[in-house]
C-alpha cells in the first residue's frame, strides 16, 4: 500500500495487522456494499438501497480511513490493542446497526452507534499526535485535516441516526 509523498524526515510505516484488516474488511463491505445495491432492485429489499450506502460509506470508506490513517500520519507504531478496538467496535456496531435498523429494533441500534462512538474514539487516539506533517499546508497536513473532518462527520451522524431508528419504529 502506498501513502502520500513523504517529505525530509518523514517517515511513513506500513500498516499493522489490526490497520490492513480494517482496509480489507473495509474494502470487502464497499465490494457487498455494491452486490446489495444491484440485489435491491430486482429483489424488491425495501431497505436494500440503505443498507448498501452503508455497507459502502460507513462499513468500507469509513473503515478503509481509518485502517490507513495512523500509517500515514504517525511515525510511531500504533498500540495494536487501540487498532483491534477500533476494528472489532466498529465492524460489532455497524452489524448491531444494521440488524436493528433491518430489524426495526431502535434499541439494537442504539446499542451499535454507542460502539461505534467506542471506534471513532478510538481510531482518534491512534493519530493523536506525532503527525508527520511539518504544519505548513503540506499533503501530510491536508490528510490529517481531511481525516479528522471524516471522523467528525461519522459522530455527528451517528445521533443522527439513532434518531431516525426510533422515529421509524414509532411510525
Amino acid at each position: 500500500m502506498s501513502g502520500p509523498p513523504v517529505r525530509g524526515n518523514q517517515v511513513r510505516r506500513s500498516p499493522s495487522r489490526p490497520e490492513a484488516a480494517l482496509v480489507s474488511i473495509g474494502v470487502g463491505c464497499v465490494v457487498f456494499g455494491g452486490l446489495v445495491a444491484a440485489a435491491t432492485g430486482p429483489l424488491g429489499l425495501e431497505q436494500g438501497s440503505w443498507v448498501a450506502a452503508y455497507l459502502v460509506l460507513v462499513g468500507g470508506v469509513a473503515q478503509v480511513a481509518m485502517g490507513l490513517a495512523p500509517a500515514w500520519l504517525t511515525r510511531r507504531p500504533t498500540s495494536p490493542t487501540i487498532s483491534w478496538s477500533t476494528l472489532a467496535s466498529w465492524d460489532l456496531g455497524s452489524a448491531l446497526v444494521i440488524a436493528g435498523t433491518l430489524a426495526d429494533l431502535p434499541l439494537v441500534v442504539d446499542g451499535g452507534s454507542v460502539l461505534l462512538v467506542i471506534g471513532l474514539a478510538t481510531a482518534l487516539y491512534a493519530v493523536r499526535r506525532d503527525a508527520q506533517h511539518s504544519g505548513a499546508l503540506d499533503a501530510g497536513w491536508l490528510l490529517d485535516v481531511a481525516y479528522r473532518a471524516l471522523l467528525f462527520v461519522l459522530l455527528v451522524s451517528i445521533p443522527i441516526g439513532v434518531v431516525f431508528a426510533h422515529l421509524r419504529a414509532d411510525g
